[in-house]
Formats: structure tokens, sequence, C-alpha cells
């Protein structure tokens, strides 16, 4: 459904984010995206959209280039920024205006997440907090109920009750034929929401795989110490000994740590690339 071949992209030709960069996903999956500040995330998201253009290489997005900005591709992509910009007008009013953009709106979707974020009726979206706007907007994104949905940083600007309700609302939300792609950098927001994940480091995929193929693959727990242990990939002291990500070479079942997932490969991107270079 998204299908990067061999893209380079950069905002000029002297300084690229990632080059021959080769990427494919499927619908049926909320992918994590994960990476540090300046790594490229959002620039890869604008490039599925067809906000940004690829320096080489191509995108294919269900069938179409996202550059190309067609009708038909509009239609079926929504896309929620970072940073959000709402116009001064009500909610009902908003949804009169771009509601009819999106073939497959659902009105009585959408009230139901408003009602289930704790939106105020009548307010103009200029007069709520950032957080509320944001709730909006992924309640009218979730809505559209577009074969493509990318979010970039969505729960930034959540509190607490907020992120754990947009975990629930998102994964309901989820469908054999969508394919939902989730961009953050806080880790934990990710928590019992994705089913997959793809770490980006260096200007390279180190990781593109399903939490199952993560749990087959890596071990996570405590151990009580960590000298002379080569399947460590990345430990920090605790109160029992040492929490850590190692190799699971007695394959044993623990739940994947994203966080700690994401230490693990910007600590040892090298082992953690030959540990996952067999296909899942």
């Amino acid at each position: 459904m998204i299908e990067l071949d061999h893209v380079t992209f950069g905002y000029s030709k002297k300084k690229k984010l990632f080059e021959d960069l080769s990427l494919r996903l499927e619908a049926g999956h909320i992918y994590g995206l994960l990476g540090k500040n300046g790594a490229g995330k959002s620039s890869l998201l604008r490039n599925m959209v067809g906000l940004l253009f690829p320096l080489d290489g191509k995108i294919n997005v269900s069938g179409f280039e996202p550059q190309k900005r067609q009708p038909a591709f509009l239609q079926d992509v929504f896309f929620i920024p970072e940073e959000i910009y709402l116009p001064s007008v009500t909610v009902e009013q908003y949804l009169n205006m771009l509601a009819p953009f999106y073939p497959k709106f659902d009105d009585s979707q959408f009230q139901k997440y408003i009602a289930e974020f704790d939106i105020p009726a009548g307010n103009k979206l200029t007069g709520m907090s950032y957080g509320q706007k944001k709730k909006v907007l992924i309640a009218f994104a979730l809505a559209t109920n577009t074969k493509v949905l990318i979010m970039d940083e969505p729960t930034n600007g959540l509190d607490i009750p907020s992120k754990s309700q947009f975990r629930k609302i998102v994964s309901a939300a989820s469908d054999k034929d969508r394919l939902m792609l989730i961009s953050t950098h806080q880790v934990r927001d990710l928590d019992n929401l994705i089913d997959s994940i793809i770490i980006l480091e260096d200007s390279k995929i180190l990781i593109r795989h399903s939490l199952d193929v993560v749990a087959e693959r890596l071990c996570f727990g405590t151990l009580p110490s960590i000298e002379y242990d080569e399947r460590v990939l990345y430990s920090e002291p605790s109160m029992r000994g040492y929490k850590a990500v190692f190799e699971n070479s007695t394959q044993e079942e623990t739940r994947v740590d994203l966080e700690q997932l994401f230490n693990a490969v910007l600590e040892n991107p090298e082992r953690i690339r030959h540990i996952f270079s067999e296909n899942p």
C-alpha cells in the first residue's frame, strides 16, 4: 500500500536526510516510526503524502505517485502534521467545509470520537487549547475512513488520560483494509497500540518488523548481572539488577519494551542490523 523504491531525499543535493531508502508497508497494520530528532521522520512522512518530493527513487501509495496530488489520491489519504493550524470556525462549520472532500467520512463516528475525547460543543476551534485542537483533528482523521492515515507526533499536547484515550480509539479504528503510520519521539505513547515497528537511524531503516518478530529475536527483562554477557545489547541499572535487551538465544517469550528497543538500536546499530538481517 505504501512502497518506497530506493528513495533519496534532502533539502539540497549536498545534504541528504536519507539515501537509497526502500520500504514496503501493508494494510491491516498500525506502524510506529521511531527515530532521533533530526533523523528525517517528518520529511519521510511528507514525501509519502506528496508535500515533499524525493531527489531520486519512486514512491507509490495505493497505486498513486504522491507528488502528483491527484484528487483520487487525496480523498483516500489523511495526514496529521506535527504542527497544526485550524481556522476560526466551530467544529460543525469545520465539518461542513472539509468532510465533503472525503467520500467515506462518517459523521456518527466523528461525533462518537468527539464525545470520547470530551470536546465541548459549539466552541470555535481557535478558542480551544492545543490539546483539544489535536483531538478534534484526530477524530476527524479517523472518521474520514481513508485507506491510509499518517500521523506525525499526534500525542504532542495531550495529557496522560487523553493519550490513553488516543491509544484506545485508534486501536478500535484499525481495519484490515487500512494502514496507519504513527511517528513519535514519545515512545511510550505507542505501547499497546502498534503491531509493527520502523526505526530510522543514520539515514537507514534498521528495523522494519512486526513486534512478534522483535520478540522472537530479542528478549526484554531483568538480569542480576551483565558482566561477560555477550548477549546484552542495552542495559540500565534497576533495583533488582539491570533492565536489559539481549539476544533471545533461548526463545523466551517476553513483552517488547519499545523504549528499551529504541535505546538498543541507538547503542548497537550494527548488531541490531545483523540480528534482523533475515526477512521476517
